[in-house]
């Protein structure tokens, strides 16, 4: 992530077809090599926690699919609260990415968001035809709903400072994958533009 790139150029984004998809930032980090993902998943909250809010006030959704950790009787808020407990390596990165009341989420059962989840009927619901893609991590979950993504023909773009992994070179490889093979745009958070989707208040007060 140290070598986030900044792509060609500032990416507008329409807000009548575009979503951020937040991937298993609610996150515990109680696998192998999460001791290593968890600094740079703190650097990743710096640029994506902000990120977030923008998008909010411009009325464009907010989606967070995460893993289910194999709880199959929880809901998301369980989920939140098992990677938020005391003792949870991942809990100051899922507190700080806490979604807001507006977010959608989805609970998903293996590395894509895609797959055996209900993330198309709602991207369809909402209209959605551009996805913004950020977080954990870069070569696993990101990648293969990047590449589900690209097999659906969503247009997609990647967030390369708003994702990480267990290193630079698996942060890199899988991007550079990712560009060269699917087409998908790269870029940074402060490269997005928004177009804001909520419509101006009239002024109070009769009408002249």
């Amino acid at each position: 992530m140290a070598r986030a790139r900044r792509g060609t150029g500032p990416r507008p984004v329409s807000g009548a077809d575009s979503a951020l998809l937040i991937i298993d930032v609610i996150n515990d980090l109680a696998f192998p090599g999460g001791e290593r993902v968890l600094p740079w998943a703190l650097r990743m909250v710096d640029r994506l926690a902000p990120l977030a809010r923008r998008l909010r006030r411009a009325g464009l959704p907010v989606i967070y699919v995460n893993d289910n950790f194999n709880h199959w009787r929880s809901d998301f808020r369980d989920v939140f609260r098992h990677c938020t407990r005391a003792g949870s390596r991942g809990r100051p990165v899922a507190r700080a990415l806490a979604p807001h009341a507006s977010d959608y989420f989805v609970l998903k059962p293996k590395h894509s968001a895609f797959f055996s989840t209900s993330l198309v009927p709602l991207l369809e619901h909402l209209g959605t035809k551009r996805l913004l893609m950020a977080g954990i991590a870069t070569n696993l979950c990101v990648f293969f709903s990047a590449h589900d993504a690209h097999m659906l023909e969503y247009d997609i773009t990647v967030l390369s400072d708003c994702c990480c992994a267990e290193s630079d070179a698996d942060h890199d490889l899988a991007l550079d994958q990712l560009q060269r093979f699917l087409g998908v745009k790269v870029c940074r958070a402060d490269q997005v533009r928004t177009r804001s989707t909520r419509r101006p208040r009239r002024p109070r007060g009769g009408r002249a």
